[in-house]
């Protein structure tokens, strides 16, 4: 057996992991790459390390871009297997596919109006509608906790990672020359104590671990003050009568923003404000939440379904139409408008920062990891000029950076799961996802419990088993 690190390799996007067999050849997890713009069309558009008609399926970690936003080019470059994932991620995939093909077309012709009148080359999409319909063709759900025998040489088990709705933790049992071989993979794994979802689950003992290591250097604030940080920015864009504009992903994060100001609302803590949540798919997303309570914890459960609407509370509106969308210009603050990519890389909040990131009175309010050279990254690092969609803008608006909303375990967290592994079965440990000084904070952190044969694999490296 082989393992080959294609993406998410000392870097945080594009996670894809390559595992050969004797009778098989499989992805762990097809995402697109995300960066400086030019870089990441070449790298998402291109299979270096495989051909996409050799692979012969694929099992998905989770719904994110980063993991699974270029299966439509996988198919459109000749896969034609099937696509593993919990009944949760393939319905988020049916949204979230479709969204990514149709940005990518409407960036690409936006910017190519531009590149038209400079007499410059135009740019074409990484792939369009048509391609992720037909990737959506390919999905096969399996329920969280059941075996499912995918070869007669390999089956997987999915457990909950508590990241967003769906993801998983995948667990395989691989048999090859007259033994077994169980391999981890924790795909992004989530936080214990985060509102809505189920903490993350116990694998078995494995032989081999995959694992993330996006915080595996630093902790977060506390998630169950969350709430109150959210409070306090809210007062003082009340105070000042700001926009307080939020980036945040339309799966997962716009949810639990939504339903922590419902209960902050709801509690009187401060004066309701018109708020927004601007983002067709995030709107489609959310009714997909109330599709799948086995993902819920219980505290969770019980609010979502007891209340009549915990998800969309007086004075929030969900826009979907791009005419509303651009009204929200002539919204005068105090107000809240939630639009994505969580990274302001694509989408309608570009439009939103660049119509009101030089007014000082506002606030760019930022609640999860954004990867490097991202435009995200550079309001999180605190640039004075960031470029938004060929323009270049100061950034007077304050940016607040909240990471208690974070979904990814920090270090103390991701040390906690690791170490009930047992330590002696396991053979080879992976840290990916990450980028470099997370990595070997993370692989210290693991020397010191026990663990060895500890390796952070440069894109494209191969370990043979």
């Amino acid at each position: 057996m082989e393992i080959q690190f294609v993406g998410a390799a000392q870097t945080v996007t594009g996670s894809m992991h390559h595992i050969k067999t004797k009778n098989a050849s499989f992805l762990l997890d097809c995402g697109l790459y995300q960066g400086k713009r030019k870089d990441a069309y070449e790298l998402n558009k291109t299979f270096n390390f495989f051909r996409p008609s050799e692979i012969d399926f694929v099992i998905l970690s989770h719904a994110h871009i980063e993991h699974s936003g270029n299966l439509p080019s996988l198919v459109k470059n000749g896969f034609e297997g099937k696509i593993f994932s919990t009944f949760a991620t393939r319905d988020l995939c049916a949204l979230m596919l479709l969204d990514t093909a149709h940005i990518q077309e409407k960036d690409v012709e936006f910017v190519n109006r531009k590149r038209r009148k400079q007499g410059k080359n135009l740019f074409e999409p990484l792939y369009v509608e048509q391609d992720a319909r037909k990737t959506l063709e390919q999905f096969v759900g399996i329920n969280y906790r059941h075996e499912y025998e995918i070869t007669p040489e390999i089956t997987v088990t999915l457990y909950d990672a508590g990241h967003i709705l769906g993801s998983s933790i995948v667990f395989l049992s691989i048999k090859e020359d007259g033994r077994l071989i169980n391999l981890g993979f924790s795909g992004d794994l989530g936080r214990p104590n985060l509102p809505i979802l189920k903490d993350p689950e116990r694998i078995p003992n494995t032989d081999m671990f995959i694992c993330e290591s996006t915080y595996g250097g630093r902790v977060h604030q506390n998630p169950l003050d969350s709430e109150l940080h959210l409070t306090e920015v809210i007062k003082q864009g009340i105070a000042n009568k700001s926009k307080i504009i939020i980036p945040a992903f339309s799966v997962g994060r716009t949810q639990e923003i939504v339903y922590a100001l419902h209960r902050i609302f709801e509690s009187n803590k401060v004066p309701r404000i018109p708020a927004y949540v601007d983002s067709p798919l995030a709107v489609n997303a959310t009714n997909v939440f109330r599709l799948h309570p086995e993902c819920f914890d219980k505290e969770s459960s019980e609010f979502l379904f007891k209340r009549e609407d915990p998800l969309g509370f007086n004075r929030l509106t969900y826009i979907t139409e791009t005419e509303a969308s651009k009204k929200l210009n002539a919204v005068e603050g105090p107000c809240i408008i939630i639009s994505s990519s969580g990274m302001c890389e694509a989408g309608r909040i570009l439009h939103h920062l660049a119509n009101n990131i030089q007014n000082p009175k506002n606030i760019i309010l930022m609640v999860g990891y954004c990867a490097e050279n991202t435009l995200g990254r550079k309001l999180i690092d605190g640039e004075k000029k960031v470029n938004i969609l060929g323009d270049e803008y100061n950034v007077n608006a304050e940016v607040i950076v909240l990471e208690s909303f974070s979904a990814h375990a920090d270090a103390n967290e991701l040390i906690s799961y690791c170490s009930k592994f047992d330590k002696s079965r396991m053979q080879k440990f992976f840290i990916v996802h990450g980028e470099v000084d997370q990595q070997e904070i993370f692989r210290t952190h693991l020397e010191s419990i026990g663990f060895a044969n500890i390796f952070i694999p440069k894109k494209g490296f191969s370990v043979s088993i």
